[in-house]
Order: C-alpha cells, then structure tokens, then sequence
C-alpha cells in the first residue's frame, strides 16, 4: 500500500492517524488474546490452570506505612514518597524539620 501523504490536508492526516492507532491497538489486543489463549492451552495440558501457575496479577499494593505526622493534627501523616502534602510544606517553612515530624 502506497500512501501520497504529500497530497493530504491536514483534516486527512490527523484521520489517518487516528485510523492507524485504532489499529494499533485492536491489533495489539488480538495478539494479546492469541498469546493468552495459547498460555491457557499449554498449562491445561499439564493439568494446570494458568491462575494455577502464575497467580492472581491484580494483587494490591501493599500500603507503605506512614513516616511523618502532623505534630498538631495527628490524622494527617505522610510516608514520606512522592509529593510533599501542603502540611508537610507549611511546617518545613515554619522552620521545622523533617525529624520533628517523624512518628
């Protein structure tokens, strides 16, 4: 298939590219469902399930327990990942410390 995109207006190109991605991923999802298929098919003839050989894959995450709380209100703690919450912040600014706020 040969395509002139030279010869295409703008409204065109950005349709065929939506088109292309639409593709992409039914694509993508079909041969994602052929593999699962087949991993399906080879554990059943050893008599497994593939649940039986590689588990749940939605397992949570387990919760990281919290490093700091607010000296003031001890509801509001943090574990000390990602962003710093805006009462971590203020304190930090007040001149307080990371230490004076771990639990």
């Amino acid at each position: 298939m040969n395509i002139d995109l030279e010869a295409m207006t703008l409204a065109e190109l950005r349709d065929l590219q939506k088109q292309v991605g639409r593709q992409i991923e039914t694509y993508e999802a079909r041969q994602r469902q052929k593999a699962l298929d087949a991993a399906k098919e080879a554990a059943g003839q050893y008599g497994f399930s593939l649940k039986d050989l590689v588990g749940d894959a939605r397992m949570p995450k387990p919760a990281i327990a919290p490093k700091y709380a607010d000296p003031d209100d001890k509801t509001l703690t943090w574990s000390g990942r990602g962003r710093k919450p805006r009462w971590v912040q203020a304190r930090l600014d007040e001149g307080r410390s990371l230490d004076d706020l771990a639990i």
